[in-house]
């Protein structure tokens, strides 16, 4: 892939085989990983009569999953503490939009899925789907960021011997197209 470019109000970008399998697979199992946690919500007869979706209460226990489902309230960042009440209104505010959030994710990750070739090829995107791609390559970034703990302080190559060599560097490439998506978008 040599960057994504923008002509005639699109973007577009050729991807190698390996590259469209990188993405597809990536993207997949994120969007396993949400459509699992949507099936997790509780079961609520209040919702089926008012048409209103909940989802759980509490955050998920996975980190990755965690990181991609943020609660709505934080611990103190001095104290590590919240209150019961912050915690209380965490559980609702999720209950209440978790499964939002989930259809807008799984979503962003079925529009890469449809217009990303297989085999490699010519990715033309409209504005509105360029902007599903670069949610779902955040999310991607942000699961195998978190998996790798990368921090700030993360040197740009790891020793040999470190097994998250390899996919830091898919981490890393995937920081470059988000990148030059963005760049095209806004050229």
């Amino acid at each position: 892939m040599d960057g994504w470019t923008r002509e005639n109000g699109h973007v577009q970008a050729e991807l190698a085989q390996q590259e469209a399998a990188v993405i597809r697979g990536l993207v997949g199992q994120i969007k396993d990983m949400l459509t699992a946690r949507s099936d997790e919500a509780p079961v609520d007869e209040l919702a089926e009569l008012t048409g209103i979706r909940t989802g759980p209460a509490t955050a998920p226990e996975d980190p990755v999953l965690a990181r991609l489902l943020p609660d709505f309230y934080r611990r103190d960042p001095i104290t590590g503490e919240t209150d019961e009440e912050q915690t209380d209104a965490a559980g609702a505010m999720r209950s209440l939009h978790e499964p939002t959030l989930l259809e807008a994710k799984t979503g962003a990750a079925q529009l890469v899925l449809d217009t990303c070739p297989p085999g490699g090829g010519r990715v033309r995107l409209t504005g509105a789907q360029a902007d599903g791609w670069l949610t779902a390559l955040n999310d991607v970034r942000l699961a195998l960021g978190t998996a790798l703990d990368v921090d700030e302080d993360m040197p740009d190559e790891l020793p040999e011997d470190d097994l998250r060599r390899e996919h830091l560097g898919v981490y890393q490439w995937l920081t470059w197209v988000q990148d030059s998506l963005v760049t095209a978008l806004m050229s």
